[in-house]
């Protein structure tokens, strides 16, 4: 007959070589467990309504000698005596004819999904299911936008970034952020910046904080419909003002400056921000190009829709002096502009800070190369549909009702208009003029 157990005889029981169980005799059903490592636990051995054989670990064994207060739980340090109190809490559960290895069965599955929707319901866990779900997948700058989520797109997944948006929130339940979380998030990133992300430009932004904004709230929009939140907590938020449209262009003697400041950076950098003012082309576009758009012979760029921002697809005449660019961007890689082989070239607040110094001009921005080569093409007597269609700009002659029934694609006047454009910038670089005839003032003499 097996001894009824003491609290010194629990405490003093050694491990042997291999799993040992020690039966209470004072509470039938319940056994010492005593590990080969040392470590002890309590368990019930009894046998369920359907007669079948079962054992219930109850919890580990608690030798601190101090009873805790309340009822004895399941998986909790127990003493002998709590043990013993718990084994005859069950022994009158089943008694009652329940299943108690059903019910802590179910129990745990209950206790898992509750944590496992705990986990789901982060605003980090949020994020990257927002990025992977919908944003990669429907929208032409989800890299940006998971950046601006504290999440940095890797080749095996989202990254958390340190000091990010998803770093900071990382265990904070989406549901549970209000307005005045997002108020004070727009408003630090329109003072400080995107947290985690370098700063572009000292002073208040309110276009970083504008779009900071637009992103919280497409993805919060998103959680919405998906029953992950009841209501958007952007809304009532006071958007960042609009900033004055830009008219900066770049003169002649700045694009010569621009020009000579660029040779100086490293081919990948240099070809790129060339291409930038001679073909019109965006930021992302450029930096994006793959060789498989470049047709064989070299002389065509075709940019697939889901690399430009009108979602339209964009054919590109290249010039010679582009072509020549090019040619000097030789590699197997699938970019074309790449430092890493894997990713398109970065880090342009320091590109932009070194060509700032070497051109000493007025502030400019990078996009200004855009509006730069419009403008020029415009002043060297190019027709405004013809430098729309180069630019793959809907406004004006191609928008609304006009654009949808205006399908011309002005293959051979874009190539021409891109040709004395880059013929133009290559005179001014040389210090040769190209014998280029202004339009408008041809037709202003006469």
């Amino acid at each position: 007959m097996a001894k009824t157990l003491t609290a010194a005889a629990v405490k003093n029981y050694r491990p042997g070589k291999g799993r040992r169980e020690i039966p209470e005799g004072g509470c039938p059903g319940l056994y010492l467990v005593i590990q080969a490592s040392g470590h002890r636990s309590w368990a019930l051995r009894f046998r369920r309504p359907s007669g079948r054989p079962a054992k219930l670990t109850l919890g580990p064994v608690d030798l601190s000698g101090k009873e805790a207060e309340g009822v004895p739980v399941l998986g909790q340090p127990l003493t002998l005596a709590s043990a013993r109190r718990l084994a005859a809490d069950i022994g009158h559960q089943r008694a009652l004819g329940r299943d108690v290895v059903a019910d802590y069965d179910a129990c745990r599955r209950r206790q898992r999904s509750e944590h496992e929707t705990r986990a789901k319901s982060t605003f980090a866990a949020a994020a990257k299911d927002f990025i992977g779900q919908y944003a990669s997948k429907k929208t032409r700058r989800w890299r940006v936008t998971a950046r601006l989520l504290g999440l940095r797109p890797m080749p095996e997944g989202l990254e958390i970034i340190g000091g990010g948006l998803a770093d900071r929130w990382s265990d904070k339940p989406v549901a549970a952020i209000d307005g005045h979380d997002i108020f004070g998030l727009v408003d630090e990133t329109r003072r400080s910046g995107v947290p985690g992300l370098e700063r572009r430009s000292d002073g208040p932004t309110e276009a970083r904080a504008r779009v900071m904004l637009a992103c919280l709230s497409k993805m919060f929009s998103w959680l919405v419909q998906r029953r992950q939140v009841e209501k958007n907590p952007c809304a009532g938020v006071h958007r960042p003002e609009v900033s004055r449209a830009r008219d900066r262009v770049l003169t002649d003697a700045e694009i010569v400056k621009f020009w000579s400041a660029v040779d100086a950076e490293r081919k990948e950098f240099s070809g790129l921000l060339k291409l930038l003012l001679l073909t019109g082309c965006r930021l992302n576009e450029v930096a994006g190009m793959r060789r498989a758009e470049l047709s064989d012979d070299g002389a065509t760029w075709s940019i697939p829709g889901e690399r430009t921002k009108n979602k339209r697809p964009h054919i590109v005449p290249l010039a010679p002096l582009a072509r020549e660019i090019l040619a000097t961007m030789a590699g197997d890689g699938e970019l074309v502009f790449t430092t890493t082989g894997r990713s398109p070239v970065s880090g342009w607040s320091r590109i932009k800070t070194s060509l700032d110094g070497a051109m000493a001009i007025p502030p400019w921005r990078l996009h200004d190369l855009r509006r730069t080569a419009a403008t020029g093409m415009a002043e060297i007597g190019i027709a405004p549909h013809i430098v729309e269609a180069a630019l793959n700009h809907i406004s004006g002659a191609k928008a609304g009702v006009a654009g949808t029934y205006n399908r011309a694609a002005y293959a051979p006047e874009k190539r021409a208009a891109l040709e004395r454009w880059a013929s133009h910038v290559q005179g001014l670089v040389c210090g040769q003029p190209a014998n280029i005839v202004n339009m408008r003032k041809a037709r202003g003499a006469t």
